[in-house]
């Protein structure tokens, strides 16, 4: 049986980062990501707000038979991400104490929902937020790097196209369909990634910015979660992403400044990811078995419409 971070590990982080007079009294884990434990804490004291989250980037809490390729997870990447949203002015839950010899980080509870929530709980506010979000895309994508995060040498197609071919022929040995596309499929990819012109920049993106991963503050400004994986890359990455999960919500963030060519073989790719990453899960322990199969068999459609061989 699996065995979550220790309550008492996460109320010495309280009393290291709050101080002795900050007493957690209640421990609450929440349903959530696949590389990390979120905690609700209740405290009490007389400084101590009534709640705070803490994140847990222990070994037991990772859901992944092995380490998730190309997916950055951890305190170190974790403060990195909120330096850099913090730098660009966009807002994400209050850093209030980091561990390093725990992997540990103690953030405020934004007691608002998620902007998923609101698109159908309160559309009005849902529609403010989603103006603002669209603000802050574009204040990350004023900070520039002229070379994609990690492949300094290298170019973000040149990069996308490699992890798509990886994924494709993961993909190809877990799903009879995808294997028989794989010729087709691995065509598609090449000829997008030969349309693909040459970038000076690179923005800065969060990576998987769904409408689950925006919390909205008590008085409905968008907090940006989950952002470990920031990094410079193509906005053309961020999209595909937004577009898949925004669905119908997703005009007031678009840019017609993207590439389109870069956009299909993003959209190709991360389809190709959302086959064999939740199928990749499946072979652990993960709890939500039913959604990550529902996730692949989604993608899988869409990837081979893509190809033109959907059957």
């Amino acid at each position: 049986m699996r065995v979550f971070t220790e309550p008492a590990t996460l109320r010495r982080l309280v009393r290291e980062g709050l101080g002795p007079g900050c007493r957690v009294t209640g421990v609450e884990r929440l349903r959530g990501g696949s590389k990390k434990g979120v905690y609700r804490l209740a405290l009490t004291g007389t400084a101590a707000p009534p709640t705070v989250i803490a994140y847990s980037w222990a070994p037991q809490e990772s859901f992944w038979p092995a380490a998730p390729t190309d997916h950055a997870s951890g305190l170190a990447p974790f403060l990195a991400a909120h330096h850099a949203l913090d730098a660009a002015g966009v807002r994400t839950p209050r850093l209030l104490h980091a561990s390093a010899r725990d992997d540990l980080a103690l953030v405020e509870d934004v007691p608002g929902d998620t902007l998923e929530t609101a698109f159908t709980s309160d559309p009005p506010r849902a529609a403010t937020a989603l103006a603002e979000l669209s603000a802050a895309l574009d204040r990350m994508a004023a900070h520039t790097s002229p070379h994609p995060d990690g492949t300094p040498s290298g170019t973000s197609e040149g990069l996308t196209l490699t992890r798509a071919l990886r994924d494709l022929a993961e993909a190809a040995t877990r799903v009879p369909r995808i294997a028989a596309a794989r010729a087709a499929l691995t065509d598609r990819l090449h000829a997008l990634h030969a349309a693909v012109t040459p970038r000076p920049v690179y923005s800065l993106v969060h990576g998987e910015l769904g409408p689950d991963h925006v919390l909205l503050t008590a008085d409905g400004h968008p907090a940006l979660i989950d952002i470990e994986g920031l990094t410079h890359f193509d906005p053309e990455h961020e999209h595909a992403f937004l577009r898949l999960r925004f669905g119908p919500h997703y005009a007031p963030l678009a840019r017609p400044s993207l590439d389109p060519a870069r956009l299909t073989l993003h959209t190709l790719a991360l389809h190709l990811s959302l086959v064999t990453g939740p199928l990749r899960l499946l072979d652990g322990d993960f709890p939500h078995r039913e959604a990550m199969r529902g996730i692949a068999e989604h993608n899988t459609g869409e990837a081979l419409r893509m190809a033109g061989t959907r059957r």
